[in-house]
């Protein structure tokens, strides 16, 4: 049993606790407040007013999958680029737990993150939550049953096919393919369903097989879309099928913002401070958070990175200066993502019964001049590589 006493806990339950100890046992938390009774044979952490919060959640990563490092003339393994429609393509046989970015983002106060494939194809297959904690194999980290559809839009699969003059080539062919792909997994998931009550043999489509969860609202897709247009599209698109989405990078979202706060969906906005480098994100504008949460929507914040997920907390607070609220901040980075990802029973809170995923700051999380000094996952303490 571990306690940590004396700390500002952000409980994001129970609002924040001054001088509180956290009470730590067989990998979940077990007491939290001013007043716990610590037993004498409790290892005790005297952390004199620093700040604990929640294990911090990037919901939107590319860990292990766009090759990094990378040599010279290197490709990455995050974007299956022989066909825009790869849906039976898995994240899993990519992640590797010996990554150079599992370390370097756990020491700025992460502990629970979600890779996924590119945005190079229409539909490029699942991805999947994991624990930051030491692993040797990839079982050793992920959260089974945490698997989500990438889906794409905009600039990005028109311009890999595009190139190659094969669909989609166009906003209109990427919109074609999705629909087509969609409709023929409808088809089939219901030519499955009739076969499976009739007690008939069906013959799977490898490629299909992943799809039926989706066309029946079963499993969430992760659309990337920057521009407003972009934005809508995914959302015709998603009430023409039924379709479970989340909003992934929303750049434009300033611009449709009560729009998306009328539909509630989850929007991973970000990253914050991206260069004009293609058209689609000319406009970006680190107003865009605090623009959304006034409009009324819910917001989770990513940094769309590997190691460069550790410099997400900085962007959070230069958000901060720009009018997001230090609530959302906190939300965007704990309760927000844990819902997106479905593990609010187990994380994104310091309470009883959670999974003992916390860090340890020596100020202001959100500040450039704090530094995280530890993390905790599932009971386990993990000193900054600093």
């Amino acid at each position: 049993m571990v306690a940590l006493k004396n700390c500002k806990a952000v409980t994001m339950c129970d609002g924040t606790i001054e001088k509180a100890t956290i009470l730590v046992e067989g990998g979940k938390i077990k007491a939290v407040g001013q007043n716990v009774e610590v037993p004498q044979d409790a290892e005790i952490l005297d952390l004199e007013g620093k700040w604990v919060t929640p294990g911090f959640i990037d919901a939107h990563t590319h860990f292990s999958a766009m090759g990094e490092p990378r040599a010279r003339g290197g490709g990455d393994d995050g974007n299956e680029v022989s066909s825009p429609v790869t849906a039976h393509i898995r994240i899993t046989d990519a992640l590797n737990p010996a990554g150079i970015a599992f370390p370097v983002v756990r020491s700025a106060g992460f502990t629970t993150c979600y890779t996924m494939p590119g945005s190079a194809n229409v539909i490029g297959g699942t991805g999947i939550a994991f624990k930051l904690r030491e692993g040797r194999t990839v079982d050793d980290i992920i959260i089974p049953g945490t698997e989500m559809m990438k889906m794409a839009l905009g600039e990005n699969p028109k311009g890999v096919y595009g190139s190659r003059k094969v669909m989609p080539v166009t906003r209109m062919g990427t919109g074609a393919v999705l629909r087509e792909t969609l409709f023929n997994a409808k088809q089939y998931a219901d030519e499955k369903a009739a076969a499976e009550k009739e007690g008939k043999p069906f013959k799977k489509d490898f490629k299909l097989e992943p799809l039926v969860p989706v066309v029946r609202g079963e499993m969430k897709c992760r659309v990337h879309c920057h521009r407003a247009d972009d934005i809508m599209s995914a959302i015709r698109v998603a009430e023409e099928f039924g379709l479970d989405i989340s909003l992934e990078h929303v750049t434009e979202g300033f611009k449709i913002a009560d729009i998306l706060a009328e539909k509630q969906l989850p929007l991973v906005v970000g990253p914050m401070r991206m260069i004009p480098s293609k058209m689609e994100v000319w406009e970006c504008t680190i107003e865009n958070p605090a623009m959304l949460e006034q409009a009324g929507c819910e917001i989770c914040l990513t940094a769309d990175a590997e190691t460069a997920t550790r410099w997400l907390p900085e962007e959070v607070g230069v958000a901060m200066a720009y009018g997001l609220s230090e609530e959302m901040a906190f939300k965007a980075l704990t309760v927000n993502p844990a819902k997106l990802l479905g593990l609010e029973d187990r994380i994104g809170t310091l309470e009883p019964g959670k999974d003992a995923d916390l860090a340890i700051f020596n100020g202001h999380p959100f500040s450039n001049m704090t530094l995280c000094e530890a993390t905790m996952i599932d009971g386990v303490l993990y000193p900054s590589e600093l």
